[in-house]
């Protein structure tokens, strides 16, 4: 799904992005809700940026990359949790990119993300390739996202990666 966020684009740069683990719903300009396999999933779109939030019979886990006021946590390159049953990984990277490379892949992305059913895309007014997409499946009892947050003015794509399921035992 694409949709046009109707608001003024607040993050505007890639080094404002924080994220955090557990916050409550914030107000979002998009949602989409999934069933995933028994996984309630729902991608959000937020005026700073994105959260999901996931509610299975394990527990339930709510992770922003925004721009949150007053944080403290930057955006990490990977984070390991464990989450009760759950383990929670995640992983971030900036793409730098050039002016005609950046709209390519921003197309690229963007029809890639509108066209599936899992996905939720949201461009921002002023810049057609100022956008922040999510993508989610489910697969071998594991539920996984990824994020793209696009800064067309710096030339820079912030890439997440999330990985979140049952714990699996150690192996003797």
């Amino acid at each position: 799904m694409l949709t046009t966020l109707n608001t003024a684009y607040t993050d505007t740069r890639a080094a404002d992005l924080a994220w955090a683990l557990g916050r409550d719903p914030l107000p979002a300009l998009a949602v989409l809700d999934l069933d995933l396999a028994g996984a309630a999933l729902q991608l959000r779109l937020l005026g700073a940026s994105h959260q999901v939030l996931l509610r299975e019979e394990q527990g339930a886990c709510s992770e922003t990359v925004a721009c949150i006021p007053g944080s403290s946590t930057p955006l990490p390159l990977g984070v390991s949790k464990r989450l009760g049953a759950w383990e929670y990984e995640f992983a971030a990277r900036v793409e730098t990119l050039s002016h005609g490379s950046f709209a390519g892949r921003a197309q690229e992305l963007l029809a890639l993300v509108s066209d599936h059913p899992n996905g939720l895309a949201g461009t921002f007014p002023g810049s057609p390739h100022a956008f922040t997409a999510m993508l989610a499946q489910r697969d071998e009892g594991q539920v996984r996202w990824r994020t793209w947050h696009a800064y067309p003015q710096e030339g820079k794509l912030v890439v997440t990666r999330t990985r979140v399921g049952i714990r699996m035992p150690a192996a003797l």
